[in-house]
């Protein structure tokens, strides 16, 4: 090519020998290019100096070249009224959506607002929009339904459910919750109290009581109500459940605990009366928050990659906005973290 002939992705793709619109699959990094043709096409692209106009790609395309990316408000240990799980996703889905050319907008919102769904893809804030968070999952259903009828890309986290309308990306959560089961099992435990609620509205929490019912019966354990408190996600709820629970007899020698924020209101509520983890008491939590690594005892958990998971969230979001490929949902394996709160030594 001549040096004063403006370098295009039709020229590109001659040079790679092939077509334009793998040329253009490729600089925008769609999986539907293989790796050694991707790296081809960006040498040339190199080269030539070639410059990828993202206003007019965007306008070709009808993108925006933004994600959405929607918090929810939820009880937190601070005052930030964040999750602190989804606070160390943000981290990764920041950092996704840079290396794919893509700003993201963060929307905080409250549960009681109605109207969060709107205006996103409609005024062309956003090409799609990550969900993180939703409380009762029955409420948002129906919304979740309509935004996706109106053709809204859209991607949450958390367990799949049956006949569901949007694709979501989570964790293993039945594996999680027989697996840290399995391991108070391991450590001598039988009468083991879950904390969290086992209930359609919460699907995760569901999904991690219902692997906790199948280690006691690997075990030949018979699961007992009484032995299931409800509790969201926060300490307060923990330590509450936790007072339930020795209003019922008390009769328990672990705890399991949908979310790392109830295993540390538990410990509390133990401590308060007198009793000492793990000496007295084995608890376990689940997410590996930060925080969890910190508090005395330190926490065993089960970890949710969330490194993974952002990474997943974008990518799976993309290839819905680009059509690259058909888009299913995303399970993600768990991983314990044994702490002190589980070893009697």
């Amino acid at each position: 090519m001549r040096s004063k002939e403006k370098a295009t992705s039709l020229v590109i793709a001659h040079l790679a020998g092939v077509s334009q619109p793998t040329v253009s699959r490729a600089l925008r990094g769609s999986p539907m290019v293989n790796e050694i043709t991707r790296r081809r096409i960006e040498k040339i692209a190199t080269e030539l100096n070639y410059k990828v106009d993202k206003n007019a790609s965007n306008l070709r395309c009808q993108h925006t070249g933004t994600l959405a990316l929607l918090f929810f408000e939820d009880p937190a240990s601070d005052d930030s009224l964040i999750n602190p799980f989804f606070v160390s996703m943000l981290a990764s889905i920041t950092r996704a959506c840079a290396l794919r050319g893509y700003d993201l907008l963060i929307s905080f919102q409250q549960p009681t607002n109605d109207d969060w769904q709107a205006g996103f893809e409609e005024n062309k804030k956003a090409d799609g929009v990550i969900l993180l968070g939703y409380g009762d999952y029955l409420d948002y259903r129906t919304r979740l339904q309509h935004i996706v009828d109106r053709g809204t890309h859209i991607v949450r986290w958390g367990s799949a459910v049956s006949g569901q309308a949007e694709i979501s990306v989570g964790c293993d959560n039945f594996q999680g919750g027989r697996d840290i089961t399995r391991h108070l099992l391991e450590r001598g435990a039988r009468r083991i109290a879950f904390l969290g609620d086992a209930l359609p509205s919460y699907p995760e929490f569901l999904e991690r009581y219902r692997g906790y019912e199948a280690a006691l019966v690997e075990y030949g354990i018979k699961p007992d109500q009484r032995m299931q408190v409800g509790a969201i996600s926060s300490e307060q709820s923990g330590r509450a459940a936790t007072q339930t629970l020795f209003e019922r007899g008390g009769n328990f020698d672990a705890i399991a605990c949908a979310s790392d924020l109830i295993a540390i209101g538990a410990m509390k509520a133990l401590q308060v009366r007198g009793l000492i983890v793990p000496d007295d008491i084995l608890v376990a939590g689940y997410d590996d928050i930060p925080l969890a690594a910190f508090v005395n005892p330190s926490l065993t958990t089960v970890q949710q990659d969330t490194k993974i998971g952002g990474a997943m969230l974008v990518e799976t979001l993309l290839r819905s906005i680009h059509n690259d490929e058909p888009v299913e949902n995303q399970t993600i394996p768990v991983s314990l973290v044994l702490r002190h709160s589980t070893d009697r030594g």
